[in-house]
C-alpha cells in the first residue's frame, strides 16, 4: 500500500482554528538533576537516610521489635512551624527509640476528590500562584532540614515526575488509597529503593493493595523520564519492601481485631508476607483527629495479645488540633488539609505507648 497523504494541503490549513485560545500552557522546570545540584544531598546524610531505610525494614521483617510510628502534619504549609514539629518529634524520639521508631510525615502533594490546594510542592505561597519551580525547591529544602535534625523522612508519592526530585531524601513513603491501582504508580514503586506502603482502596477493599504490592515487587519496563527531563524507557529490578496500610474505607475503620484477621487472610491468599501499618486516621477514626490514641491503644493492644504482623502506625498530627481553612490570616501550627492530633495529645500518645512497650 502506498501512502496518499504526505503533507497539509491549504486546503487543510483552513480547517485547523489558529485564533481559539490553547487549553494548555507549559513553562520549564529544572531537571531533578538539575535540582539535586543546587540543593545536593551529602555523603554523610545519604549515609543516615541508607541506614534509616534499613531499619525500617528490620521493623517490617520482624527482625526489630520496636513499633514504626509515622507521624507529622497531614500536609506540610508552613516551613517555620514544620521544622519546630521536626524540633519536638526529635527530642521526643531520644526518649522513646528504644521501644518506638519515629519517622516524620512531610507530605507536599495532597490528592484532591475534585479541586483544592494539591500542597506544598504545587502551591508554595498558598495563593492558586502555581509556582512549581519553587515548591520543588522548598520541598526539597524543607526535607533536607529534618533529615539533618536525623529523622527519617515519609510522604506520599502521588505524581510520578516529581518522585525524582525527592526519593534520595525519604526512607518509607506511601502510596495513597486513590492511586494503589494505577499501574504507573506500581511500575514507579517498583524502581524505588525504599520501603512503600500500599493504603487499601477508600471502599477498604484490600484486592487493590494486594494486587499493587504484588505488581510492585516484580521488575518493569515502562515509559519514564530521566534524571536529565528526557523521555526514556525505565527498568525496574521490583522493590521486595512493600506492605499493606490499612486506613478503613466508607463501610467504617479496618484496624480491629476481626478486620485485621480478614487482612492477613487476604495476604496468605495471594501469599504475601503480612506486615501491617494501621493508619490511625482517616476512617478509622471516623476522620476525628482526637479519637487517633483511641486506634493507637487498640493497636498495642493486639500487639501485647500476640499479633505480631500489626508492625507499624501512622498518626496525623501538627502543633495544635484540628484544622483550618486557607485564607489570608492562618493560625500558626495548624493544618490547612486534615485535621491533625496537636503535639501535647501526640507526646502523651507516643510515651504511653513506648511505656507500655517497655513494660510488656
Amino acid at each position: 500500500m502506498t501512502a496518499t497523504v504526505t503533507a497539509l494541503s491549504a486546503r487543510d490549513l483552513t480547517l485547523i482554528d489558529t485564533s481559539s485560545p490553547a487549553r494548555r500552557r507549559s513553562q520549564p522546570l529544572p531537571t531533578p538533576a538539575i535540582l539535586r545540584q543546587r540543593l545536593p544531598l551529602k555523603a554523610a546524610l545519604a549515609e543516615q537516610i541508607e541506614q534509616q531505610r534499613n531499619s525500617i525494614r528490620a521493623v517490617l521483617d520482624g527482625a526489630d521489635r520496636r513499633l514504626l510510628v509515622i507521624v507529622g502534619p497531614c500536609s506540610l504549609h508552613d516551613p517555620v512551624a514544620a521544622l519546630e514539629y521536626a524540633d519536638r518529634l526529635a527530642e521526643l524520639n531520644a526518649q522513646v527509640d528504644d521501644q518506638l521508631l519515629l519517622v516524620m510525615r512531610a507530605y507536599v502533594e495532597k490528592p484532591r476528590t475534585t479541586v483544592g490546594w494539591k500542597g506544598l510542592l504545587y502551591d508554595p505561597h498558598l495563593d492558586g500562584s502555581s509556582d512549581m519551580a519553587e515548591g520543588l525547591a522548598l520541598s526539597r529544602r524543607l526535607m533536607l532540614a529534618i533529615a539533618e535534625r536525623g529523622l527519617p523522612v515519609a510522604t506520599e508519592l502521588l505524581q510520578p515526575l516529581a518522585a525524582g526530585y525527592l526519593d534520595d531524601l525519604l526512607s518509607w513513603a506511601a502510596i495513597g488509597a486513590r492511586t494503589s491501582e494505577s499501574q504507573i504508580h506500581r511500575e514507579m514503586v517498583s524502581g524505588l529503593d525504599l520501603p512503600v506502603g500500599f493504603k487499601n482502596g477508600t471502599d477498604g477493599s484490600l484486592a487493590i493493595a494486594c494486587d499493587a504490592m504484588r505488581s510492585a515487587a516484580h521488575p518493569h519496563q515502562h515509559f519514564g523520564v530521566d534524571d536529565h527531563g528526557l523521555p526514556a524507557l525505565i527498568q525496574t529490578q521490583g522493590n521486595p519492601d512493600t506492605h499493606l496500610v490499612l486506613r478503613g474505607g466508607h463501610a467504617g475503620p479496618n484496624f480491629h481485631s476481626a478486620a485485621v484477621a480478614e487482612a492477613k487472610a487476604a495476604l496468605d491468599k495471594q501469599s504475601i508476607e503480612a506486615k501491617l501499618i494501621v493508619d490511625c486516621s482517616h476512617a478509622n477514626s471516623g476522620k476525628d483527629p482526637l479519637k487517633q490514641p483511641a486506634v493507637l491503644d487498640s493497636v498495642i493492644d493486639q500487639r501485647l495479645a500476640g499479633d505480631n504482623t500489626l508492625r507499624g502506625v501512622m498518626l496525623e498530627g501538627h502543633l495544635f488540633d484540628g484544622c483550618q481553612p486557607l485564607k489570608a490570616e492562618l493560625r500558626y501550627g495548624v493544618s490547612i488539609t486534615d485535621g491533625c492530633l496537636g503535639w501535647s495529645a501526640t507526646e502523651q500518645a507516643l510515651s504511653k505507648v513506648a511505656a507500655r512497650l517497655r513494660s510488656a
